[in-house]
């Protein structure tokens, strides 16, 4: 924000300003009265007096009108110009005067030095003038117009010029401007404008070779001096509606400003389109006039019209500081602000009496001050919030002042005043002391306060810490340069100091052990340190510059020791300084005299969106977490992220902190379930270094395990873990100084390991050293890595004697291998029989060609190979039997046939060897054979086994041997094969063996053909193969060609029907089939074949329901009285003759579908409705018998009591009991089928005949017909097969349904 500051001066004033400004004298008069609100006007009468008299006397000799005065950039030396022309050169050092005469002819108007005191200078003679300090003219151009600005300066080039400002920039005729290059004179550049920009006002250089230009129509342009890009307008826009009056630039501000319309705009010049400032000045009426930047930007004058100075306050000087989370702050010249944002205090403004050079905050106080002066102040509840205490004067001149709650501390030349703040004069010095006390101790050059603590740092590179409650030095660093800056953190037990040689170092007091810590990546830039006030987060600080704040953090524990590490850094905004750091946000002073907040580019992941960041940046804001030890708000990133990479580097920063909780945390979410095991193993550990020593050896750093482990209370700890490492060498080191009883398992351990790598000859020192004397099991092993090494070694002998000797036989084998390695085979091989290992003995010794040992370890031999090897020299040798029984220990078939056949004549072995080996060569040989002995069936038979089937067909074809060659190749021959039989048979004239192969081949019609040819005695196989073969073709018209044979219609012999029932079958057509089983079982049932015709439906009945289709009524009907039938046999032999003598009456209703049997089963009926009770029954299946027809067919012994029976007939009768319908529950007698009710068939027990009920239900679990419970398990009692399938059946495998609803369908069968 830019204040005003502004006084009504007279018009005349301005020109007195002019020439202050132009002679830079009382430049110190002005800066006094710059903040004061009305400079006095006598004030710049007298300067402005003074100056003209002083002019008078120094040019009064000229007698001519002085119209231009400059002083050079870079040297005492003052030009001045007069209306006629003339220059004089003032050389204020030496007071030197060189009058030039006739410089020019008319008045010099305007002029320029260059800072290589060449001077350019414009006349009314519209002429250009170049001359050196001495005035010689080097240069002269005339010029169209009269000049009006001059400046040096240097147009833009491709590549940097070293000849200075060569380029000279005049306004001519306020409409061209014109670039003059001293060197190269003759080509000048002339600049014209558009003419609606009206005039040039003013125009200034800035930059690299840019050119900014004011014209009176209050447009603003900017162009480039390059050579390619002069005539082009960089940047143009129309600042000011009316008109525009001057431009200036700040190039220590990177601004520029223009006047015109009673307003001024202020540009930034890294972006003209930026306006950052408008101020609007009403009150001139009569319009601005000229304006002016100081050089260090910080004020800014413009003149109007009517002669009123305003000077502007673009920035403020930045003072501030800092006292915890407490700020004191320059908000304006005269005005001090202290705010608490962090604690919701209000903020206090205090108006102090000077401008101050330097500001001191305490949490009660605050002190400004300037030269040897400061005041302070009390900060109380009360309004205005403070009172002024008192001022107090120094020794000298303060050059920054630190305070706490009670003390000020003041540096000044060196020393520090530590006095009381509040308290009497008496009392004040008392409690005041000078530091140091002792001169020679150096200087002072920084210093800082905290609550219990003053610390300062001297030339000679002393940190020193002094108490404030007793005022005596309790610790003192000595550093190798001197110390320019201390920063305490808030409690006062670190503290971070800068050097002289810009270094910066973490300092510890209470630390004996590392009390100093270089800061990794300082920047030699760094001015100032912050410590982060957040409570969590006391060991970070940041260090900053003009452009950066690094931030660091302090990790006090870690496996590693004490360490600062650089997090990362974070853009200052321009011409900031921080003043507060508070959890990642930095408090920042403007120069606009206000705060600014910046988070931490380090603190990203406290301002994180959940599900917007990206993998890598979740990665960068998990490894910023780690490095400020802020491990919860890592884990929500863990957790939000869910990658294992993330957790793992989350465990083993945990690890590295030895936050060993957390870790087992974090591994049990990563599932590494390892890690969690060992770190729960360590967890109470309380030695830190032997914990840490841990730590170090999961994360792989074994040379720092080791340190911490020999620092700890367990060395031996380092041992064992070498020892897990297989770090042999450093293991027996250590091993040397903690634990000698280990050296020899050690050297045991390490010498397997030689052994393993090939170093023999350490092996075998290291196997020696193992020796122990005392331990078994450790000195055999030993001494058979004694006894492999020596053999590795060529002492074979001292080798293989301690190999026998040793009783492993695992320590033979390996000697053997390597023996055999050596090729040295006799020893190898007996090494191998000690160890029992016969196999590999017997190998062995066959490369000695030692067949006497092989033969002796033969029966213990169980390789293949080696019976082999042996099979083989023993046939050579001609001891066959010999060989045959080798080669068959060696599985070797082939060879065992060959020698059976060929040497020992012995073809009823080979025979058995082919038949159950199935060997195809072996076959082939004993093929041969048989044709050699002209047994050609044999050799058919055994051709077809070695798959030579083409020379079996024609063997047989030729010696008539085809029935054989047809059996014998059975299912697995090619159509081909089968066509050659077929074809065969057929000219053969054999019918039935010429179809049976047609029909393999796929050639249905023929086989049909020749089936239906077959003569009579060969007839029921022949149809057999004509339903099977129809059954395979599908083919209708074989089909009708097959019923009509069977029917009859091709020879009028109708076949019988059971016949066309398997074809309908083969066919698939179970409706017709269905009603030719019926037929067939009507038949089988008058014939008294009761049986067949019950398994004839039966069949026919579980095919239907396998399909799906409907059961016929009269199929079901028929298969239930039947099955009645049948079950009065069973329930007779088991003695219960009231189910027996129910099923007989059934039976009996329907008496005319048994027409072979009627007397005899209307006999059982009398019979058993007799014995069961029901007399009634009885008497009318007698009184039945009785009718002429069957009276005289009755069994005699039963005639006379049936006849009594009628004559003196008895009609009581047993009552059937009721049992309830399984469809709607009516109650009906039990052996009751049809339900008078619901009008359903009922299904049937296949136990008793009766209908079923629902509560006792079961089935038959393979034919899946249903049976009463109850029933059926003590029909099983008796019985082992099912009544209605007759299939073995236990009581066990049947199982009581809870829910029978599925059988219970009303539509099965076919009405």
């Amino acid at each position: 924000m830019v204040s005003t500051l502004h006084g009504s001066f007279h018009h005349q004033c301005v020109n007195v300003m002019y020439l202050v400004k132009r002679f830079g004298y009382l430049a110190g008069i002005v800066k006094r009265y710059i903040n004061t609100d009305h400079l006095p006007l006598q004030t710049f009468l007298l300067i402005s007096n003074n100056l003209c008299l002083f002019l008078c006397c120094l040019f009064g000799f000229l007698r001519d009108q002085m119209s231009f005065i400059l002083w050079s950039k870079t040297g005492p030396l003052l030009a001045v110009g007069t209306a006629k022309g003339n220059l004089l050169i003032y050389n204020q050092q030496t007071s030197r005067k060189i009058p030039v005469l006739g410089k020019h002819t008319k008045k010099i108007t305007c002029g320029c030095w260059s800072t290589q005191n060449l001077l350019a200078l414009g006349s009314d003679d519209n002429t250009l003038s170049i001359s050196n300090h001495e005035g010689d003219t080097i240069r002269q151009t005339t010029l169209r117009g009269e000049p009006a600005e001059i400046y040096f300066s240097v147009m833009k080039t491709d590549e940097r010029s070293s000849q200075g400002e060569s380029t000279v920039s005049v306004s001519v005729d306020k409409r061209v401007l014109m670039l003059f290059n001293v060197n190269d004179p003759e080509n000048r550049i002339e600049l014209a404008f558009q003419p609606h920009y009206g005039s040039i006002v003013s125009y200034r250089w800035y930059g690299d070779g840019y050119i900014l230009i004011g014209f009176s129509l209050g447009f603003f342009v900017v162009i480039s001096t390059h050579i390619r890009e002069i005539g082009h307008e960089l940047y143009q826009a129309h600042n000011h509606k009316g008109s525009l009056n001057s431009v200036a630039i700040s190039s220590s501000l990177s601004k520029a400003a223009s006047c015109g319309d009673n307003s001024i705009k202020i540009h930034e010049l890294s972006d003209l389109k930026d306006i950052s400032n408008v101020v609007q000045l009403d009150d001139e009426t009569k319009g601005l006039d000229q304006l002016s930047w100081t050089d260090d930007g910080q004020l800014l004058a413009v003149s109007t019209q009517k002669g009123t100075l305003h000077v502007f306050l673009t920035k403020l000087p930045i003072l501030g500081d800092s006292f915890g989370t407490r700020l004191a702050y320059l908000t304006s010249l005269l005005e001090v602000t202290v705010s608490n944002q962090v604690e919701g205090e209000s903020p206090v403004a205090i108006e102090v009496e000077v401008e101050p050079t330097f500001i001191a905050v305490g949490p009660y106080h605050v002190a400004v001050g300037m030269n040897n002066r400061a005041w302070f102040y009390a900060l109380v509840d009360q309004e205005p919030g403070f009172n002024k205490l008192k001022d107090i004067e120094y020794l000298g001149t303060i050059a920054s002042m630190r305070l706490n709650a009670d003390y000020a501390a003041a540096l000044f030349e060196g020393k520090v005043q530590l006095h009381i703040i509040e308290g009497k004069d008496q009392e004040e010095k008392k409690q005041m002391k000078l530091f140091p006390d002792d001169d020679g101790k150096g200087r002072i050059l920084c210093h800082a306060l905290t609550t219990d603590f003053l610390y300062y740092g001297t030339d000679s590179g002393n940190v020193v810490c002094v108490l404030m409650e007793d005022w005596e030095t309790v610790s003192s660093y000595s550093h190798s340069v001197g110390v320019r800056k201390v920063f305490p953190d808030l409690n006062g037990t670190r503290l971070v100091f800068i050097d002289d040689k810009n270094g910066g170092f973490l300092f510890s007091p209470a630390n004996a052990t590392v009390s100093c810590v270089e800061l990794p990546n300082f920047s030699p830039t760094i001015t100032g340190v912050l410590w982060d006030n957040w409570h969590a987060d006391r060991g970070v600080f940041v260090a900053y510059d003009d452009d950066k704040v690094y931030t660091y953090a302090l990790h006090k524990a870690t496996i590693y020791g004490p360490r600062v590490v650089l997090v990362g850094s974070t853009a200052l905004p321009f011409s900031q300084k921080p003043l507060l750091l508070y959890n990642g946000e930095l408090t920042c002073q403007t120069a606009s005299g206000k705060t600014s907040e910046v988070s931490l580019s380090t603190h990203s992941f406290l301002k994180r969106s959940s599900g917007t960041d990206s993998v890598p940046e979740l990665s960068k804001q998990l490894a910023q977490a780690i490095m400020l030890k802020r491990f919860h708000e890592a884990w929500d990133l863990c957790k939000s992220a869910g990658r294992k990479d993330d957790w793992a580097e989350l465990g083993k920063a945990c690890l590295v902190h030895m936050e060993v909780e957390l870790a087992i945390q974090v591994y049990r979410m990563s599932g590494n379930v390892g890690m969690v095991l060992s770190l729960q193993d360590i967890q109470g550990i309380e030695d830190k270094n032997l914990l840490a020593g841990h730590l170090a050896m999961f994360l792989g750093d074994y040379n720092l395990a080791q340190d911490l482990y020999l620092s700890s209370t367990s060395p031996i700890a380092a041992l064992e873990m070498r020892r897990d490492l297989l770090h042999w060498d450093s293991a027996l080191m250590l091993a040397k100084r903690l634990a000698d009883d280990q050296i020899p398992f050690i050297s045991k351990e390490y010498a397997v390991h030689l052994e393993f790598i090939g170093d023999y000859v350490n092996a075998l020192a290291h196997y020696e050293k193992g020796m122990t004397h005392n331990n078994k099991d450790h000195d055999e092993a030993c001494l058979g890595g004694v006894a492999r090494m020596s053999i590795r070694m060529g002492d074979i002998r001292r080798g293989a004697a301690q190999a026998i000797q040793h009783p492993s036989r695992v320590l033979k084998k390996e000697c053997g291998a390597i023996l055999e390695s050596m090729k040295q085979f006799s020893e190898a091989a007996q090494l191998y029989e000690k160890g029992q290992y016969y196999d590999k003995a017997a190998s062995v010794y066959i490369r000695c060609k030692n067949w006497a040992k092989v033969g002796e370890l033969l029966p213990n031999v169980s390789s293949p190979k080696i019976h082999l090897q042996y099979a083989k020299a023993k046939e050579a040798d001609g001891k066959y039997k010999d060989a045959a029984h080798a080669y068959e220990s060696a599985k070797d078939w082939d060879n065992v046939i060959r020698v059976l056949l060929d040497h020992l004549n012995n073809p009823e072995d080979a025979v058995r060897i082919v038949r159950e080996t199935q060997s195809i060569d072996g076959a082939k040989m004993v093929a041969r054979f048989f044709l050699r002995l002209n047994d050609y069936g044999s050799a058919i038979h055994f051709l077809v086994l070695s798959q030579c089937n083409d020379e079996a067909f024609q063997l047989a074809q030729q010696h008539g041997q085809m029935e054989v060659y047809a059996d014998i190749i059975g299912s697995d021959a090619t159509q081909e094969d089968y066509q050659s039989i077929a074809l065969y048979f057929e000219g053969e004239k054999k019918h039935l063996q010429a179809g049976k192969f047609f029909q393999k081949c796929g050639q249905y019609s023929r086989a049909l053909k020749h089936f239906l040819k077959c003569p009579n005695n060969e007839d029921n196989m022949a149809i057999e193969m004509a339903i099977e073969t129809v059954g395979q073709a599908k083919d209708t018209s074989l089909t009708n060609q097959l019923i009509d044979y069977l029917m009859g219609e091709s020879d009028g012999m109708p076949k019988d029907a059971k016949y066309l029932f398997r074809l309908y079958m083969a066919l698939q057509h179970y409706r017709e089939a269905a009603r030719t089983a019926i037929i067939i079982a009507r038949e089988e049932q008058c014939a008294g074949n009761y049986r067949n015709a019950h398994d004839v439906l039966f069949s026919m009945y579980t095919e239907l329901q396998a399909q799906k289709i409907k059961i016929p009524a009269e199929m079901a009907t028929n298969l239930m009285i039947l099955h009645s039938y049948l079950l009065v046999k069973i329930h007779v032999k088991r003695g219960d003759h009231l189910k027996g003598a129910r099923m007989l009456i059934r039976v009996s209703n329907t008496i005319s579908k048994f027409p072979a049997h009627v007397v005899p089963i209307l006999t059982s009926a009398v019979i058993e409705c007799h014995r069961a009770g029901l007399k009634n029954s009885a008497f009318s299946f007698a009184a039945m018998l009785m009718r002429p027809e069957y009276r005289n067919e009755i069994d005699s012994k039963y005639r006379k009591k049936i006849e009594a029976m009628v004559r003196r007939p008895d009609t009581s009768e047993l009552e059937e009991e009721t049992t309830p319908c399984p469809f709607c529950g009516f109650q009906l007698p039990q052996n009751e089928l049809l339900c008078i009710s619901c009008k359903n068939n009922l299904p049937y027990c296949i136990a008793t005949g009766r209908h079923m009920l629902k509560e006792d239900w079961s089935i038959c679990p393979h034919c899946e017909f249903p049976a009463l419970y109850s029933q059926f398990i003590l029909l099983l009692e008796t019985e082992a097969v099912c009544p209605m399938c007759s299939e073995s059946l236990s009581a066990t495998q049947v199982k009581k349904i809870s829910d029978c609803s599925k059988y219970l369908q009303t539509d099965e069968l076919d009405q």
